[in-house]
């Protein structure tokens, strides 16, 4: 049980300093964003607790130095410096080492030295001015548990109109001892304050008299109503690391137009009063809350909860009437964490129904039962519903990386004493997760590449007429059944009379051989290959760019290259969606069944070949008017089956031109399931994987692109 604990407390850890990285690298950008001050600060507090309530308290000691730091600028009294910004990347850094258990009080001690010399000037607090954005309120001197009334409205800085937003009941009424482990219910009060509008209700009843008061215990507790665009179970993760004995509730209100919130009915939604005593005590004709009180069904705390219960929502219910036209509702979503690891054994388990109820299809349709076609076709149906949704589950937006290379451009630019910035394009585009794990290593090495060959210095550009600034961008989007990733720079392009020179001293070309731009171009995936002039710690010793080619080969993807002299360079991944189950055409070859791709395919066509070329492996058809190469696959796979009397040809389409596929016979549509080829046969040209079909016998999957290159080829040695 401990084990799972910690395990929570490690992924939540991960996730906000992850978080982190990107609040800092904005906050560089716009040091007086009070929210980012704010989200920092959080990070810090959060991290802080809960690594103290789990017993790590090397981390929970160091965090808090952070935290007070910019506690400070969260005061207005420090102003956030790129001193400030480089220090607290180091500590989030340091922290992550801790998380994985290299913890060094070397370190710490350094870092917290550093901290406390950049704040010392700010101690006295009339160092610097509050850090205020213009048409921001003033920042509030005192914290949410120094406000003495019984209730206090608070409205976010966020505006809730411009995103879908719900309302919630919060009741919150801590463990008596809740202060002893060093956890303070005013400080989560504070965080769901910033969550939206807020009205908080303090119920003060069980304090007794001062003589009897223990310092230690806490007699206080709390209703919140909280209108925000958070879901519910981002409220409910401000109180996650919770003691056991705290109680704490969280319920939607329904605030629609025709929903009226009497205040008796607010209390039976409460669970304060049954309808029998409501229904009593209106026919007394009396105010309600009066007589309620009177005769003991409530207590004065409930009243005066329920009533501010009753004005939050007429003022949620009047904002949204106002927007209503601008701002279409919705219902707020709401989410679990789930382990990847349950999400792949989900995906092998549709794809063995895949497999399953096509062995089902193919047994009806053999025994001509009506019935059981009839089963085996809802049967597809709903295995095609359920493929849809696991896959939706597996699908994440490749934002979720992009973020990870703000920080390296940003330590990559300092080192480099360059002044680049890294923008990003199309971070809602969603991948397969497994697609996005893999491709972390060679983004990374293709925006070193940028940063280092790619951009100038900024005294180098502005002698070009440039702008000093240099600029990666990052892109996504889709094309169908990939995605395409563009990592573009404005530098100075690749330099082919230098990448010629070096694979000419290196034996890879002849002297004086013609070679085209691309064939150049591509000469830097080579292993071993760089044009740097001395090794440095981002480049020179030629591994990278091979690894870039071999791990996006390895994604059934592509890279490709454009090159601009003087104006920049752009990489090229067309990365597959997914590599768990694909929609595919059956072709047959003699005896043979293989796998098209669905998505790369644009006809299918009678096989007609011009005079001469029967026989070849790679020639040209006429096609719909135009000219297009082909490839035999009977000869390319060497297949000596009884040729048919007539074939067709597939006409797919590869990353930026058409080619054809010559079979004996295309049959159908299918469900694909991708199995990776064994160790023997993974370096196959023209073979992506295989898969199983209803009859057992296993159809292999055709690799469009490889294929492609194999035409390619030769058409460039005739």
């Amino acid at each position: 049980m401990l084990d799972q604990i910690n395990e929570v407390f490690f992924e939540e850890a991960n996730e906000l300093l992850e978080s982190l990285e990107g609040y800092l690298l904005s906050l560089e950008e716009n040091p007086t964003d009070k929210e980012i001050i704010s989200a920092v600060f959080r990070v810090m507090h959060t991290i802080k607790g809960s690594s103290g309530m789990f017993g790590f308290d090397a981390i929970s000691s160091f965090t808090h130095e952070v935290e007070s730091a910019f506690d400070t600028v969260r005061n207005g009294t420090a102003p956030v410096t790129p001193e400030l910004i480089k220090l607290t990347l180091q500590s989030r850094d340091h922290i992550m080492d801790m998380l994985n258990g290299n913890i060094s009080e070397e370190t710490s001690s350094q870092l917290i030295n550093t901290f406390k010399q950049l704040m010392a000037p700010y101690k006295n607090g009339t160092a610097a001015k509050p850090v205020q954005q213009e048409g921001s309120k003033p920042v509030p001197k005192q914290e949410a548990e120094e406000v003495p009334v019984m209730k206090t409205t608070i409205s976010s800085s966020k505006d809730q109109s411009s995103s879908a937003s719900s309302t919630w009941r919060i009741s919150f009424t801590p463990s008596p001892s809740i202060l002893c482990n060093g956890t303070r219910p005013s400080l989560m009060i504070k965080e769901l304050t910033e969550m939206g509008d807020a009205t908080i209700i303090l119920f003060t009843k069980n304090i007794p008299p001062l003589s009897q008061i223990e310092p230690t215990t806490c007699y206080l507790g709390w209703d919140i109503i909280l209108t925000t665009s958070q879901s519910q179970q981002d409220i409910q993760d401000v109180f996650i690391f919770l003691d056991e004995t705290s109680i704490i509730k969280v319920e939607p209100i329904n605030v629609s137009d025709d929903v009226t919130h009497k205040i008796g009915e607010i209390l039976i939604n409460r669970r304060h009063l049954s309808q029998e005593a409501l229904e009593e005590i209106l026919s007394q004709r009396k105010p309600l809350g009066q007589m309620l009180v009177e005769n003991n069904l409530i207590t004065s705390e409930s009243l005066h909860s329920a009533l501010a219960e009753q004005e939050h929502i007429k003022t949620v219910a009047k904002t949204k009437e106002n927007s209503q036209s601008n701002h279409p509702q919705s219902t707020a979503q709401q989410s679990i964490r789930v382990s990847s690891d349950k999400l792949d054994q989900l995906i092998d388990l549709v794809g063995e129904l895949v497999t399953f109820n096509a062995r089902l299809g193919q047994h009806a349709q053999m025994a001509n039962n009506p019935t059981l076609l009839m089963l085996s076709e809802q049967s597809e149906r709903l295995i095609i519903a359920l493929r849809n949704n696991a896959m939706d589950m597996r699908m994440l937006p490749i934002g979720t990386i992009f973020t990870r290379f703000r920080r390296l451009v940003h330590d990559l630019s300092a080192d480099m004493k360059k002044n680049i910035e890294l923008v990003t394009e199309g971070a809602e585009t969603e991948l397969d997760k497994t697609v996005i794990e893999k491709l972390n290593d060679p983004l990374i090495h293709m925006i070193r590449n940028s940063v280092d060959h790619g951009i100038e210095t900024s005294e180098e550009r502005i002698a070009k007429g440039k702008s000093p600034q240099g600029t990666v961008k990052l892109i996504a989007q889709h094309a169908g059944a990939f995605v395409l990733i563009i990592i573009s720079d404005d530098g100075a392009g690749l330099n082919k009379e230098k990448i010629y020179k070096k694979a000419v001293d290196k034996g890879l070309v002849a002297p004086g051989t013609d070679v085209s731009d691309n064939e150049i171009y591509n000469m830097i995936f080579l292993p071993g290959f760089s044009t740097a002039d001395k090794v440095s710690s981002v480049s020179g010793r030629g591994v990278g760019m091979d690894v870039v080619k071999k791990d996006i080969t390895a994604l059934n993807g592509t890279v490709t290259i454009e090159s601009r002299p003087g104006e920049g360079t752009d990489f090229i991944l067309k990365i597959p969606l997914t590599l768990a189950i694909i929609e595919g055409m059956l072709v047959q070859i003699g005896s043979s069944t293989f796998v098209i791709p669905l998505s790369n395919i644009q006809e299918c066509m009678e096989f007609k070949p011009e005079r001469g070329d029967d026989g070849k492996i790679c020639s040209h058809i006429t096609a719909r008017g135009e000219f297009l190469p082909y490839i035999n696959l009977r000869e390319w796979f060497e297949i000596d089956d009884p040729m048919p009397s007539s074939q067709q040809v597939v006409i797919v389409n590869d990353q930026d031109s058409s080619l054809g596929l010559v079979v004996d016979k295309v049959i159908g549509n299918n469900q694909t399931v991708i199995k990776p080829l064994g160790d023997l046969y993974k370096n196959a040209e023209g073979l992506s994987g295989a898969t199983v079909l209803g009859d057992g016998s296993v159809a292999l999957i055709l690799d469009v692109f490889k294929l492609s290159n194999v035409v390619k080829r030769t058409e460039a040695t005739v």
